[in-house]
């Protein structure tokens, strides 16, 4: 079996085609929403007369939507095409950043947020699978270029919209609808178009579900969704704690999405080769265990540091738990991923509606990171019984996941 080390980073981009660009290019900019609102959640917060509880739902409604779309992603992909999959969701995206630069109420930001979450589902869970067939040097390669648009749009999403933010907080939203929209316009003219539908493959909406009944794909998944729990616990509630400026928090999460984006290329394949994938992931969510643990006793300047260390242990858990979920079962790629991702990302928008009512409950404003210590240990202990696997011992990430994979 091939490994992670067989594909050189530099080479990955050499004489790729104009789709894998395009795709990989509006990848960049779907993963820079994740981030983009971070440095102007305190913004937003004073021009609307919003409480931490109310703004922190603009990462609920995105998640929470983007949560059970999942679950329809995958049949709509099978009957409408890649391309018809990923133009719907580039055009939601579009449509509702633009309406966020407009808005008027926390209320209506929250609910525009939903539709941005939902073509970004749409989105998502289809380009990697864009990228694959398109890409020159196999499915490794696609992989890491994947991960590199990932990594690339995590850092740059903090600065775009501290840069934009620093002007008004409606800057992020409108210059990400205008960065999605030459992305739409290329995605619609450049990609190749879609075969024949008698040649995709069939899948079920409750498909996903029914994957989930695998034990090993169960505990994966439901590990992987405390982690995500704990990952937008930092990324939502920390600049509350810090109340840094929208330059100050951008540059702080651009750090974040730069360590992110090393861990998961670089670093990920050579852990899984030494540990394993389930091994790996263990060491690397208890590793952002450790660092939540910090965080939750130190001061502003911990907590920075903590931030910023805290993308390398997410960099890891990227690339690792889609690894192992991928790789635990036997369900179709497709169906795992989109089972994973459902548990994944249900976890990332309790977190977010729940974060702020944690710090009040207990009084503390680094409560929250507390928790999220507490919930990576949970993810640790569900993914033990995994190590008894002995297939697991040599396998590493990069041929495991084809579908929906990454934040």
């Amino acid at each position: 079996m091939s490994t992670g080390h067989d594909v050189r980073l530099l080479d990955v981009f050499k004489g790729q085609p104009k789709a894998v660009w395009i795709t990989a290019f509006a990848a960049v900019i779907a993963f820079m929403g994740i981030g983009l609102v971070d440095p102007i959640l305190l913004s937003i917060a004073e021009a609307m007369n919003a409480g931490p509880e109310q703004v922190t739902l603009l990462f609920s409604s995105y998640l929470g939507v983007q949560v059970v779309a999942m679950l329809v992603t995958g049949a709509f992909s099978a009957r409408f095409g890649p391309k018809r999959t990923v133009i719907t969701g580039l055009a939601l995206i579009v449509l509702a950043t633009i309406a966020c630069a407009l808005a008027s109420s926390i209320g209506q930001l929250v609910a525009l947020r939903a539709v941005w979450g939902l073509g970004n589902a749409f989105f998502i869970a289809t380009a990697l699978s864009v990228i694959v067939g398109a890409a020159s040097g196999g499915q490794q390669a696609a992989i890491l270029l994947y991960e590199a648009a990932l990594g690339i749009g995590l850092s740059t999403g903090p600065l775009l919209g501290a840069l934009l933010g620093d002007i008004s907080w409606r800057g992020p939203f409108a210059g990400t609808a205008a960065l999605m929209a030459v992305a739409l316009v290329l995605s619609a003219g450049f990609l190749p178009k879609d075969g024949d539908r008698s040649t995709r493959r069939k899948i079920g909406v409750l498909d996903p579900l029914k994957a989930l009944k695998h034990s090993g794909l169960l505990r994966t998944s439901l590990g992987s969704a405390f982690y995500t729990a704990s990952f937008f616990i930092v990324l939502a509630w920390s600049p509350f704690v810090l109340e840094f400026g929208a330059i100050a928090v951008g540059l702080v999460f651009f750090g974040w999405g730069l360590c992110v984006a090393v861990a998961g290329v670089t670093l990920a394949p050579k852990l899984a080769a030494r540990f394993g994938e389930v091994g790996g992931t263990i060491i690397a969510v208890l590793l952002y265990a450790a660092v939540l643990g910090v965080m939750a006793v130190g001061s502003k300047p911990v907590v920075v540091v903590g931030v910023i260390l805290s993308g390398l242990a997410s960099g890891l858990l990227n690339t690792l738990f889609t690894g192992s979920a991928m790789s635990v079962s036997n369900a179709p790629r497709p169906v795992a991923s989109a089972g994973y991702n459902f548990c994944r990302w249900l976890g990332g928008a309790a977190a977010a509606t729940l974060v702020g009512h944690v710090a009040t409950t207990f009084g503390s404003d680094h409560a929250p990171f507390a928790v999220g210590a507490v919930l990576c240990v949970i993810a640790a202990l569900l993914l033990v019984p995994g190590l008894r696997g002995k297939a697991d011992a040599h396998q590493v990430p990069g041929e495991a996941a084809v579908v929906g994979e990454e934040v």
